[in-house]
């Protein structure tokens, strides 16, 4: 797994130990067994945003702190510059840059993700989360799956949608799809 991941599964670790979450709670808090679960904080399993979200609303952190290791300051307001919001690369596959980082508090979290083509046949991985969630595609196609049913987006299109039900999205064409994603808890 890449650093990034290493570097989220020590905070999750650190959180864990700091609130005194025993790995059962926060298992049941991801919906996952306790085994899956020190997965996660090992840096042997990949991270869902959506999962940080679901620990970050239960343990009343910021997800940002979980993702960057960085707390937000700002209330009034908070300007991410063309190419410089914070990032990571959860697998060769995804990469989130968040939006507002910096801004304290928020209602949602916006994020641009850039999904890589994957070789043909490889599962969608599938996840999900309570609240909504809206996205917008900048370039490229992608597959999105919303419980079961399959939606082709473009270019221009947008999508919201019960972030409860499982989803997941595929780059199309053998190109990168770049997409805004709104989480709202």
């Amino acid at each position: 797994m890449s650093e990034a991941i290493q570097q989220i599964a020590e905070r999750l670790r650190g959180l864990r130990d700091v609130l005194g979450i025993s790995v059962e709670e926060m298992a049941e808090v991801c919906r996952l067994t306790p085994e899956e679960y020190l997965r996660l904080e090992s840096g042997t399993a990949d991270i869902s945003i959506d999962m940080l979200h679901t620990i970050a609303r239960k343990y009343g952190v910021e997800p940002i702190t979980l993702m960057f290791g960085d707390e937000p300051k700002m209330s009034t307001y908070f300007v991410t510059r063309s190419g410089r919001g914070a990032s990571v690369e959860r697998t060769k596959a995804y990469k989130y840059q968040s939006l507002a980082a910096g801004f304290l508090s928020r209602r949602a979290d916006p994020f641009m993700v850039t999904v890589h083509p994957k070789p043909e046949g490889t599962p969608i991985f599938l996840n999900r989360h309570t609240g909504q969630e809206y996205n917008y595609v900048v370039s490229g196609r992608m597959l999105l799956q919303i419980n079961g049913k399959d939606l082709i987006l473009e270019a221009g299109d947008s999508i919201y949608f019960n972030s409860d039900l499982p989803h997941g999205m595929k780059a199309l064409d053998g190109e990168e799809v770049r997409f805004l994603a709104i989480i709202i808890p």
